[in-house]
């Protein structure tokens, strides 16, 4: 505002010299006089708008000075299922039907809404910085209509390219069994086939090319314990006082196909301690997995994925049928299994999917526990039509079986529509 002020005083002085018929000569140099006094304003002006400057980085946005991304969905979910599922409006089992026989419900929700945020920068030649967190709205102990946030991804990620090497430091994927089949329903087939979750970690990865076509990834990570709470007042997974350690090695070369098949080799190892009474008498419990990931595109529109996986005390990795350690006996319970899944298309608008998968549990294991699960299957198949750049509508079919020791065997059948808004 001063700056303005000071330039119409000058135009107006300029105006009122000619008026008073000042000679040429006089008007030149008030005229060379009043540009030099605008130009040097102008300079002033510009000066004072420069963004503040803290070590080498400057203002990049209005809310951060690293370059920020959102990203996202609107997705809302009806599901129809001929018995009743764990926990409803998604599918983990079915409940037995030794007590509750072919009880059918209905669900609607829109708690699958996911909001996340891309940070990047600043960056060099040689290192790159990134984060992300990201969370949706399947949070525990909540109305329906009343959802709670619940964190998925919050990490730091710090990349030397030329090194190819890289540290990762918060919550994100499990090293593990990395891959997921793509489906309507929410769980993706956990404790129906597919481990791996989301957890704390510190992760090192490094890359190695062997050849231009041939490439090799080492992944090594500490992870928090999830445990369970213990006959005492602690939590059995920060008990045990040491984390979790969890490692891949996959190659990624030219097999067939548009494109490079990737094979992974995974594993963890882990413990638990439980306190069993006041004296300090406690019990040690480990948790161990060996897992293979297939990763094979077979045409421009089909690439099929797989994972197999063996191990025991898994349920916080979604094996086990949500088993991992007799209640009664205080054993470890073992469990095998895998899925497999063929994503089909694009074809123009039309995209689908279909697989199956399976977790089988030890029935030797299960005997005199809280919960008898032996068998969890899935075979599924879905649709979807993208309306335009950001709406896209699906259907899935799935059938369900859960195999109970003794009485309870449970089958369902589930029909859900899903109405997504991408952004």
């Amino acid at each position: 505002m001063r700056t303005g002020k000071w330039i119409w005083i000058c135009l107006v002085a300029l105006m009122m010299s000619r008026t008073c018929g000042a000679d040429d000569a006089s008007i030149d140099n008030r005229l060379v006089q009043l540009e030099k006094e605008i130009a040097e304003l102008k300079q002033t002006r510009a000066t004072s708008a420069e963004p503040t400057v803290s070590g080498d980085s400057k203002k990049k946005g209005l809310f951060s000075s690293v370059d920020v991304q959102f990203y996202g969905y609107i997705k809302a979910d009806g599901s129809y299922d001929s018995s009743r599922t764990t926990p409803g409006n998604y599918v983990l089992w079915v409940d037995s039907e030794a007590t509750r026989k072919n009880d059918d419900e209905f669900n609607l929700t829109a708690n699958e809404t996911r909001l996340g945020m891309n940070f990047s920068g600043p960056s060099s030649e040689t290192l790159k910085t990134s984060g992300k967190v990201e969370f949706d709205f399947f949070g525990n102990y909540a109305d329906e209509n009343k959802a709670k946030i619940q964190m998925r991804h919050a990490y730091m990620n710090l990349e030397w390219p030329e090194a190819q090497l890289s540290l990762l430091a918060g919550q994100t994927w499990d090293v593990i069994s990395p891959l997921n089949p793509s489906t309507l329903n929410y769980s993706v087939l956990w404790i129906g086939g597919n481990i791996g979750y989301r957890r704390p970690q510190v992760r090192l990865t490094k890359g190695l090319s062997v050849t231009d076509k041939v490439n090799v990834k080492l992944e090594g990570a500490l992870t928090r314990t999830i445990g369970r709470p213990a006959f005492g007042d602690s939590e059995s997974g920060e008990d045990a006082g040491v984390p979790t350690v969890q490692g891949r090695v996959s190659a990624t070369f030219p097999f067939f196909g548009p494109k490079p098949t990737t094979i992974g080799v995974s594993g963890h190892f882990g413990k638990e301690e439980y306190d069993l009474d006041a004296t300090g008498r406690n019990t040690t419990i480990e948790s161990q997995s060996i897992n293979l990931d297939v990763t094979q595109p077979v045409c421009k529109w089909m690439t099929i994925k797989a994972e197999l996986f063996s191990g025991w005390n898994l349920n916080t990795y979604l094996g086990g049928i949500n088993q991992g350690v007799n209640t009664t006996t205080l054993r470890p319970i073992d469990s095998q299994g895998g899925w497999i899944a063929a994503s089909l298309g694009p074809w123009g608008k039309w995209s689908s999917a279909v697989g199956f998968g399976a977790d089988n549990v030890d029935r030797d294991d299960v005997v005199g526990n809280n919960s008898l699960r032996t068998r969890n299957s899935c075979l599924f198949g879905n649709v979807r039509y993208d309306v335009n750049a950001h709406a896209q509508v699906g259907l899935e079919l799935s059938r369900w079986d859960t195999n109970y020791r003794g009485a309870g065997d449970a089958k369902d059948m589930r029909v859900q529509a899903s109405f997504i808004y991408k952004f």
